[in-house]
């Protein structure tokens, strides 16, 4: 059973954490391997080069709509392809993303995880209630009995 009274402070700690993680993986492709060296990795990868700018933005913008819960289910359903393109990059590379190259295993959880959070929504302190945010699930302050 799921309890009605703390439901929206686990989908606000997964909110938190999944668009910490996104923003955290945007900044690290503009200030660690740069935009151009990303662009070089897609490419080696037989990817547009197009597509590592427009994933690096989509990190970025999604990670921080995703910690200020601004239309979170669709934030999160969105950047599922970005997920599962980084299944497919690393599944050459065994299970464990401790191995050479990083395992599948994170970004295969992380996959759940934004599957979840488009499932509960925003979650309790989104800012999505006053943009206009109209989601169902958790988007409004939770009851307290």
């Amino acid at each position: 059973m799921i309890d009605q009274r703390t439901a929206p402070y686990a989908a606000l700690m997964l909110r938190l954490s999944l668009g910490t993680m996104f923003l955290a993986h945007g900044l690290l492709k503009v200030m660690v391997f740069t935009p151009a060296g990303t662009a070089g990795f897609f490419n080696s990868l037989g990817l547009p080069s197009w597509l590592a700018y427009a994933t690096i933005v989509a990190e970025i913008l999604g990670g921080l709509l995703l910690i200020g819960g601004i239309r979170t289910r669709l934030v999160a359903l969105a950047l599922l392809p970005i997920l599962i393109g980084a299944v497919w990059v690393h599944s050459g590379n065994g299970w464990l993303f401790s191995n050479e190259n990083g395992g599948w295993e994170f970004p295969l959880f992380l996959v759940f995880a934004a599957v979840a959070q488009t499932l509960l929504g925003d979650g309790a302190d989104s800012l999505g209630k006053l943009v206009g945010s109209r989601q169902a699930g958790y988007s409004v302050q939770p009851h307290v009995a």
